[in-house]
This record gives structure tokens, sequence and C-alpha cells, in this order.
């Protein structure tokens, strides 16, 4: 279960249909961010050895995944460059609370939120995009984010009691399913 209190809707499939080739280059920019998340944790958290093991193989995954999507770029003749990032992880990350114990969980649990956000965006993807190649690879990545969501929850749980991390989630979840909704102008992964 991803815990996302919304389902993508018809705005953001607009926008992939007009910018797939600018959805495509945010791809690339969301993995390597996802890597340099999973990596950051790993170094805040060093004592935490599941969680090292965990963000190990998910660094490795998300870099993975970026150089599948420049592949697929390269392929298109779409030069990758830089993007002026949605506001979505900006906003999700002004809900992290501070005091180390709740920051760990709310880091975790927000990272957790945005692999579920992709999970779900992927799955629209493998469902809507008229382009056979693209419909396969996200079907492709689908499971990876889900299961990434699953590892940033369970490892939420280290740093509080199980109830009191899922009453977070619920709150971010909440708190997600209003940025999402408010959406953004730019053509993005999560916009």
């Amino acid at each position: 279960m991803l815990h996302l209190k919304s389902e993508t809707g018809q705005r953001w499939l607009n926008q992939v249909e007009k910018h797939t080739d600018t959805i495509l280059i945010d791809h690339a920019h969301c993995e390597k961010k996802a890597a340099g998340t999973a990596l950051n944790l790993m170094f805040a958290y060093i004592e935490n050895e599941d969680l090292c093991r965990e963000m190990t193989s998910i660094v490795n995954e998300e870099l993975e995944h970026f150089q599948m999507v420049r592949d697929i770029l390269n392929e298109r003749d779409i030069e990758f460059r830089r993007l002026k990032p949605s506001s979505y992880g900006g906003k999700l990350h002004e809900l992290i609370r501070s005091g180390e114990s709740q920051k760990a969980v709310d880091r975790l649990l927000v990272a957790g939120l945005i692999e579920a956000r992709s999970c779900e965006r992927f799955g629209q993807l493998r469902k809507h995009l008229p382009d056979a190649q693209l419909r396969d690879f996200y079907d492709s990545l689908f499971e990876s984010e889900a299961r990434h969501h699953a590892v940033y929850v369970r490892l939420a749980k280290h740093y509080a009691p199980e109830r009191e991390v899922m009453s977070r989630l619920d709150e971010l979840a909440t708190a997600e399913a209003a940025i999402i909704t408010q959406g953004d102008e730019l053509p993005r992964m999560h916009s």
C-alpha cells in the first residue's frame, strides 16, 4: 500500500501529453535526487546498520534508473539539461520537524511519500502513454518505487513506535495530497 491520499488527475496527464520530453528530463533529475536523498540519509544515520544497507541498495538502484532515463533521452536525441524543479519536494521538506528522532521519522516518511507518488505516477504513465517503449519502461520501474516506499516507512519505525510513525505518515500523506492537488504549472514528474 502506498499510503497516498489522492490520485493523479487529468491535469497532470495533460501536462505529460504536451511535454513528454520535459517530463523525461525531469524524471532523470528525480532519480538523481532520490539517490542523493538515500546517500544523505546514510550519512546522517550511519550508526543504523539496517538503514545503511537499505540506502546502499536504493542509491545503486536510483543511479541505475537515472542512467536508464539518460539512455532513453539519448536514443530520442533529447538534450539532458538543468530544469527548474517543481515546488513539490520543497513543500514536503518544509514539513520535516526538528528534534532528531522526529526529524529522522519525517525525513524517512517524506522520502517514502515521494517514492509512493513516483510509483503512482509511473502506474499512470504505463497505462496512458501512447508510446509503447515508455509504457514498458515505466512498468519496469513501478515495483521498485513501491518497494522503496515500504523500506522508508519500515525504517522510520527504528526511530519511533509504529503507532506514532503511522499517525505521522497519515498527517504527511494528507499534506502531500494537498500539495499534489494544488499542482504546479511546470510540467514535471511531481507537478
